[in-house]
């Protein structure tokens, strides 16, 4: 990356250099009310000009070539995670902690991260530092033919030099002081809307970053919809910024047993998504969910020592790469899980 700055400083004091040149040309030409061969001394000034330029013009070329082909050469990995949760926005969980420090050690191993999580109503916005991205935020998403604002917020981890998104809607999380379940542990009734909303508003504010991810990690149930939309949703598959991305979904210990409410598969539609996507979610829950993000990623981790036994029989048959539960040291494996990709797209 030095080799490109010092390109970049070059070319830029090549530039000012021939602005020079010429600005001190025509300073040193005698006004047309002073002069007496204003013509003849233009016309020189003129020669020499050109004669600089046209010296030049092979090297400008060949460093602005070059520098060019050493930025595409030097770009650096992109990687997206999506978690449903984090520390130290959320309590430790194992999957909390992986989402803190599983981008941390992505970042230091030479990629470019972006992490997304839901801006849950627990989460404390004056002690944490939020602060709403008023450029990325505005945007309506229609779910059920009803419009839901997208709210983004943005926080730092300043340890880990990471900054994270959070997806924010007053109704599905501000408003609500819990998780998944409330303080008596019921199931909320609208965690089908928040999971279709999670997933949408991920996407939507990725397109308007206007940031391609290599590869895009989700972790959780609550982005579980993110590999069906990215495949097969219209808005998505035929976007450019994710034409080249693959898809890896982490599987966890977080199970329910609750069923979502009617009419899921109506709300999670959007243009693109036919009847055969949308057949496993007439009734839908946490098993159809994770078989239909297990479907449409590109590859699978396996981020618990124990997953739901259902899952784990329906992966017998899942001829896509899975990396197996890691343990405590799984941070390498996983970036070398992810680096295995980024070799089958070259």
């Amino acid at each position: 990356m030095l080799f490109v700055e010092v390109l970049n400083c070059y070319i830029m004091a090549d530039s000012l250099w021939s602005m020079a040149r010429f600005i001190r040309g025509v300073k040193s030409m005698p006004s047309v009310e002073t002069s007496h061969q204003p013509s003849a001394i233009s016309h020189s000034q003129q020669i020499k000009k050109q004669q600089f330029v046209n010296f030049f013009a092979p090297f400008r070329k060949f460093f602005v070539t070059l520098l060019f082909q050493t930025e595409r050469t030097y770009d650096m990995t992109r990687v997206l995670f999506v978690h449903q949760e984090i520390t130290p926005y959320l309590p430790e969980t194992q999957m909390s902690l992986i989402g803190r420090h599983l981008p941390q050690a992505t970042q230091e191993s030479g990629k470019e991260v972006r992490i997304f999580m839901p801006r849950y109503g627990t989460i404390n916005e004056r002690r944490n530092q939020l602060h709403e991205v008023i450029r990325l935020s505005g945007m309506n998403l229609i779910i059920n033919d009803t419009d839901h604002p997208l709210i983004i917020k943005v926080a730092s981890i300043q340890k880990a030099r990471m900054q994270i998104y959070f997806i924010d809607n007053d109704d599905f999380f501000t408003k609500k002081k819990y998780l998944i379940r409330d303080e008596n542990g019921v199931f909320c009734e609208d965690n089908d809307f928040r999971c279709v909303f999670f997933s949408r508003g991920v996407i939507e504010t990725v397109k308007k970053l206007n940031w391609s991810p290599d590869i895009i990690h989700c972790n959780g149930w609550l982005s579980a919809l993110m590999p069906l939309y990215l495949k097969r949703a219209t808005s998505v598959k035929d976007n450019p910024l994710f034409s080249d991305s693959k898809i890896i979904y982490s599987i966890y210990d977080d199970a329910f047993d609750e069923q979502f409410r009617a009419g899921f598969d109506k709300k999670m539609k959007v243009p693109g998504i036919g009847a055969k996507d949308l057949k496993p979610f007439k009734e839908a829950d946490y098993l159809s969910l994770t078989k239909a993000a297990i479907d449409y990623a590109d590859g699978l981790i396996i981020g618990s020592e124990h997953i739901h036994p259902e899952i784990e029989a329906y992966l017998k048959d899942f001829k896509k790469p899975i990396l197996p539960y890691q343990g405590e040291n799984y941070k390498r494996a996983y970036n070398d899980f992810f680096e295995s990709f980024l070799q089958t797209k070259q």
